[in-house]
């Protein structure tokens, strides 16, 4: 075993046994490049991540590669799900350097941490002939990689030098992008652009609030051409719940079949807020059969969320495929249902003899698409291949809990359980938010960013950690009337500011100021897989405020509107979670104070598409919305301005509509 052995990350862990001589990422690294006079070779991926996995298995389990590397390189092996930061920023140099990015990550590294060349999958030959042509260049063409180390430098430099503005973005700037986005939505089979596809959640968010409020005609279609289409394609599991990373296909059939926690929550919480804004069944069967899929499938004893399960497993001759888990052909159905429930099984989801993937069948319903309420004997077919797809074996759980992905999916959960009524999801949701204060949170208060259960917590939180548990429990309160969960939300919000703030241009740093110094100090704006820290901090400190009258959270809330500003022009379709956030900003969110004991009123606004609302009730706790109320009535405020206290559904949201702004 090389120096992973220690390691708790399963991504690490699955390179412990590698003849390669790994490091951590760590002083111990740097230190040993520095004596040896050697580049660092830093190889960063996930557990779930195919093509790492490929990698690895022609080159890291190589004994012919690994005498080279260890002869030539230190070597340090990253967990980007561990460690963002450090991803991130050399995954910014990778994409300055050839224009794409991607894992598995190759990066070479001065022993200082200075990038100077990088790529991402590299087959065995291919690999081999680089790692001979960069021990040359570091040998007898120093000026070249000193020329390459202050490029890169540069662009590293630009990419995190976000100038603010004077203004935030107004209804101009959020009628372009969301005109941007119908312009390259895919009018056949929804999302944007063409193959791979990625669901693009924040974005689609971001067009429904639109459709929601009647702003642009085409928005309506493009949220529902797009959820139907996702939800009746191969990214989504029809036997178990829940959504694949992403297609390869322009369709959505084929997926890459690695299906990750962050995924569950964005995409729950877009199919709820569809059901919300639509009343369409199908959507809410979509949302409550992802919940159930985490539920069933990620939770962990304790209540945390595990991050992810892989795409590869084994097939019935034992060898590793990638989605051999979900695939089936007409005989194996046959051999696992009665006559009548495969027969509806092979007709419902589309499965033949030639399969739709190496032989194989991936379940759709892309025929029919949108319609997937599943007759009774369907039904019982889908419980039956669920059953027997539990004897297969399953696809590795990355078993690592994460503070970020852990917030976004209490949030999503939180939000889910007050809307649909659910006790038993919203009690999840507390077990959630208990575990992640138990296990993840110091006895002096700091968060951790990763927890597994042989290691513990590890590596200091990060802001997109502090802003998604800031918005988590938030929304925890909001669903439960638990006081306490608003105390968690102000501790991390205030930890976020105090830490990690920008007093110079505004926003929040990736990295805390008394965490590790990286070459660059990040700033993270712009969305990716899941929202930006910045945008995610936006929007919680905005709905946090509102909550309890701290005018600091609303004018720092602002601050980052206005840095995201004076760069919005430059990647419209990146900025998705941070217009919502100044679009709810511009209009003006509207405060709702459920008195004493009134469920009927607390229900109907949960159950309701209301994205500019905040609602207190149950418990009290210190916030102007609390003062002077009087118990069996609700209250409608704006900026802590209340109109006339009432006692009806009807009259709360007569005042609800007339606050509305447009």
């Amino acid at each position: 075993m090389n120096r992973l052995t220690d390691e708790t990350s399963p991504y690490l862990r699955q390179h412990r046994d590698n003849p390669v001589d790994w490091y951590p990422w760590g002083p111990a690294a740097f230190a040993a490049a520095t004596a040896r006079n050697v580049p660092i070779l830093l190889s960063v991926g996930y557990s779930a991540c195919h093509w790492c996995h490929v990698m690895a298995h022609e080159c890291f389990e190589d004994p012919e590669v690994a005498v080279v590397m260890n002869a030539r390189f230190v070597n340090v092996k990253v967990d980007r799900e561990e460690r963002p930061d450090v991803d991130a920023l050399y995954m910014g140099a990778v994409q300055a350097m050839t224009g794409r990015g991607g894992w598995p990550m190759t990066v070479f590294l001065t022993p200082e941490g200075h990038p100077f060349y990088g790529g991402t999958y590299f087959p065995k030959d291919r690999f081999l002939h680089l790692l001979a042509s960069i021990e040359e260049v570091w040998r007898s063409k120093p000026g070249d990689v000193r020329q390459n180390v202050d490029e890169l430098m540069k662009a590293l430099t630009r990419a995190t030098s976000f100038e603010p503005a004077t203004t935030t973005p107004g209804i101009e700037q959020l009628n372009a992008v969301v005109q941007s986005l119908v312009g390259s939505f895919d009018r056949e089979w929804g999302g944007f652009g063409t193959a791979p596809k990625f669901p693009n959640s924040m974005n689609l968010e971001l067009v429904l609030r639109v459709a929601a409020l009647g702003r642009v005609e085409a928005a309506a279609a493009v949220v529902a051409t797009s959820l139907d289409a996702m939800a009746s394609g191969g990214i989504y599991d029809h036997v178990g719940g829940g959504f694949a990373r992403y297609a390869t296909d322009r369709e959505w059939l084929v997926p890459h079949f690695e299906k990750m926690l962050y995924d569950q929550a964005l995409l729950a919480r877009l199919y709820l807020h569809a059901w919300q804004a639509t009343g369409a069944p199908r959507f809410a069967q979509v949302l409550t059969e992802t919940i159930e899929y985490v539920l069933r499938d990620l939770r962990l004893p304790g209540g945390g969320f595990a991050s992810a399960e892989d795409a590869d497993s084994l097939d019935t001759d034992g060898h590793r495929h990638e989605g051999a888990f979900y695939v089936w052909t007409p005989a194996q159905i046959r051999a696992e249902l009665p006559a009548d429930l495969a027969a509806a099984a092979i007709g419902w989801y589309g499965v033949t003899e030639a399969g739709n993937f190496e032989g194989r069948s991936i379940l759709h319903r892309m025929t029919d698409r949108g319609q997937l309420a599943r007759p009774p004997d369907v039904e019982a077919a889908r419980a039956g291949l669920l059953e027997a797809r539990n004897r297969r074996p399953r696809p590795l759980l990355d078993d690592k809990v994460l503070a970020e992905w852990n917030g976004l999916m209490l949030a999503t959960l939180a939000e889910a359980a007050a809307a649909l009524g659910r006790a038993d999801w919203l009690a999840a949701a507390i077990a959630n938010g208990e575990f992640l204060l138990r296990e993840l949170r110091t006895p002096d208060g700091r968060w951790h960013r990763s927890w597994q259960a042989e290691g513990g917590a590890r590596h200091a939180g990060l802001a997109h950690d502090h802003a998604a548990l800031l918005d988590g429990f938030t929304r925890l309160a909001e669903a439960s009337g638990q006081a306490r969960w608003i105390t968690e939300a102000r501790a991390s919000a205030d930890l976020l500011l105090d830490r990690f703030w920008d007093a110079e241009r505004g926003g929040v740093y990736t990295t805390a100021d008394d965490g590790e110094a990286l070459i660059v100090r990040q700033k993270d704006l712009l969305d990716n897989a899941t929202p930006s820290a910045n945008a995610l901090a936006a929007s919680g400190l905005a709905r946090l405020a509102a909550l309890t009258g701290e005018r600091r959270y609303a004018n720092q809330a602002d601050q980052i509107l206005q840095l995201a500003m004076g760069t919005l022009s430059k990647a419209p379709a990146a900025f998705g979670h941070l217009l919502v956030a100044a679009d709810r900003r511009r209009v003006g969110i509207t405060e709702i104070a459920v008195v004493g004991d009134r469920p009927d009123l607390v229900h109907e606004v949960h159950r309701r598409y209301l994205p500019d609302v905040v609602l207190a009730w149950g418990e009290p706790y210190e916030s102007p919305l609390w003062e002077h109320r009087a118990e069996g009535f609700v209250y409608v405020c704006r900026d802590g301005t209340c109109l006339a206290p009432q006692t009806t559904i009807e009259g709360m949201f007569e005042q609800l509509t007339s606050r509305r702004g447009g």
